[in-house]
């Protein structure tokens, strides 16, 4: 199992551990199936809490997202996509119980593009059920960037494993 940040309400890194359905399981996991050209990049700004694909030149999004809060911030610097999962699944840490649903109305969404492990847990950008949250682009995470899930959707379809992650303040 891998940790991911998720708990109702506030997406968190220390809080949570997610379980991400195996690639074995048919259309659970995904990777892109084009390589992705080398001046790709996901660019997420913290003041103004959008985030963009920047890919030949041309602009995708900019769309709206929820970020860290002061007292737990998104990471500002370089990283670049570590995973992506169709359908994640979370436990959480404190009670251990498993999340039954995937998919949109699951808490992580229906989307996960994981950026940066930190020990057990890992930072990530996902769809959320909980839409108010990005419409208000509210600092209420734990670190992780909340999307709505059809904007997610869009991303996730740009992007693949080691498509750089530029965060700026």
């Amino acid at each position: 199992m891998k940790h991911f940040c998720f708990r109702p309400g506030a997406c968190s890194v220390a809080a949570v551990t997610a379980v991400l359905l195996g690639s074995a399981a048919p259309g659970t996991a995904s990777m892109a199936l084009a390589p992705v050209a080398e001046d790709t990049q996901i660019h997420l700004d913290l003041r103004q809490r959008r985030i963009s694909v920047l890919r030949n030149g041309q602009r995708f999004g900019p769309w709206p997202v929820a970020i860290g809060d002061p007292k737990t911030p998104t990471p500002a610097g370089v990283f670049q996509v570590e995973n992506m999962r169709k359908n994640p699944q979370y436990q959480s840490t404190k009670s251990g119980k498993v999340h039954p649903v995937t998919g949109p109305k699951a808490p992580l969404g229906h989307r996960w593009i994981g950026f940066l492990q930190q020990g057990p847990n890992q930072f990530g950008i996902h769809g959320t059920p909980w839409p108010h949250w990005v419409k208000i682009r509210a600092a209420v995470s734990n670190g992780c960037v909340r999307m709505l899930n059809a904007h997610v959707q869009k991303l996730y379809d740009l992007v693949e494993v080691g498509t750089p992650v530029v965060i700026t303040r």
